[in-house]
């Protein structure tokens, strides 16, 4: 169903400051348009659970879909303008007859919206003009993605107004890629758009990105005592893109060594016996990526197969693995280049130091700057929240729940 209401997207306890949330939006586009908004929409932040940097080399994930979202009150209009007042942004206006790349709008959001339309337009689908009003709680930069929700609320917008909602979750994912990779200039996977438009707590297998394969973990983390963590230690993702850029670029670098467009089908042994002539050829750090792409790999089958069977111990133990090997061998915790930034790398201690050998801790999302992911224990929660905020800040550490839903119109 393409439609929810509050009372299916957000748990019980948030529903009082859900609803005041959308009252709020309301009146800000009353008070900017001078007419009540007809219709809302809804997308989520995601965080990554398992397989981080595997989507781009047509890997496997675990992510889920959480409660932090961005929100859209809207009117379809007939002058085929997009007009959008974003909370803190200046007000986008983009021309949907107009869908050619315009690269004066590289890395803004209106160049978001004119991708999402030309991708929905590029595939056979109706596009038009509309007003919307949005806010979001997804932290910028903080691994949650908010690009991808921002893109899959764009085309949730269009699918709801001009397509009847027949536009697949799976196909406004692949969409709202095209428009980051093509018109936003980001070069990025399909894990997060996906998260984001599908929803709930999934495993996606890239393996043929036109056709991912997806799978549902029917896993309820607070009932096992456990509360998802993520903290905000406050580095900034600016000028961060030749970092993200490199990982994939490296890692179909050793690829091509052995014939191959990505690193998905190579054998491991096989590229253990090539190391020297790999090390040589693309250097140390391609090769390690190149190795912790395929551990990875393997480490997200492992992690939904733990969670399946309600072990939690081997999951957490898989997590930890995977936060392991991001800092050791994908090495996205800090940047090569600011080796006195590595606020990542001091709230992963400070986790440690509270844990112990309980729950789990990693680098979340991208890296390099942001957020850590940890699974906390309820009776250390309180003592995490404030040794993490007694370093970054009140505020910074934020308590998720998973969100069933992915990118949906919403009945008020």
């Amino acid at each position: 169903m393409a439609i929810h209401t509050l009372e299916e997207i957000y748990t019980s306890d948030a529903l009082a400051m859900q609803r005041e949330r959308y009252a709020k939006l309301a009146e800000k586009f009353t008070e900017l348009y001078g007419v009540e908004p007809q219709r809302f929409f809804s997308a989520p932040g995601r965080s990554e659970v398992g397989g981080n940097h595997t989507d781009h080399n047509h890997g496997c994930v675990l992510a889920a879909g959480v409660s932090l979202d961005v929100i859209a009150a809207v009117i379809p209009t007939d002058d085929n303008i997009i007009e959008i007042s974003s909370e803190g942004f200046p007000v986008d206006r983009v021309d949907v007859t107009d869908l050619s790349v315009h690269k004066t709008e590289e890395g803004t959001s209106a160049a978001l919206i004119r991708g999402v339309a030309a991708g929905l337009a590029k595939n056979g689908h109706r596009v038009g003009g509309f007003k919307a009003c949005s806010v979001s709680n997804v932290l910028r930069g903080s691994g949650l993605s908010s690009s991808a929700a921002y893109e899959v609320l764009i085309a949730n917008i269009l699918n709801g107004l001009y397509n009847d909602h027949s536009v697949s979750a799976v196909e406004i994912a692949q969409i709202s890629q095209y428009a980051e990779n093509v018109f936003f200039g980001k070069p990025s996977g399909l894990m997060d758009q996906m998260a984001s438009s599908v929803g709930g707590f999934i495993t996606i297998d890239f393996a043929d990105p036109a056709k991912p394969v997806i799978g549902s973990i029917p896993f309820d983390l607070a009932s096992c005592g456990y509360r998802l963590c993520i903290v905000d230690t406050k580095g900034s993702h600016a000028d961060l893109t030749p970092e993200y850029a490199a990982i994939p670029a490296e890692m179909k670098a050793v690829a091509s060594y052995f014939g191959q467009d990505v690193l998905r089908g190579l054998d491991k042994e096989k590229l253990l016996s090539e190391l020297p002539a790999v090390r040589e050829r693309f250097g140390d750090r391609s090769a390690l990526r190149a190795l912790h792409f395929l551990d990875e790999n393997e480490r997200v089958a492992a992690q939904a197969a733990a969670l399946d069977k309600g072990d939690l111990d081997g999951f957490f133990k898989a997590v930890k693995e995977s936060g392991r090997s991001s800092y050791m061998y994908l090495q996205n915790v800090y940047a090569a280049g600011e080796p006195s930034q590595q606020g990542l790398s001091v709230g992963l201690y400070i986790a440690q130091n509270v844990l112990g050998d309980r729950g789990a801790y990693r680098v979340h999302g991208g890296g390099f700057a942001g957020t850590i992911q940890a699974f906390v224990p309820d009776d250390l929660l309180e003592k995490f929240i404030e040794s993490e905020e007694a370093c970054f800040g009140e505020g910074s550490c934020h308590v998720l729940s998973v969100r069933p839903y992915g990118g949906t119109e919403v009945r008020i």
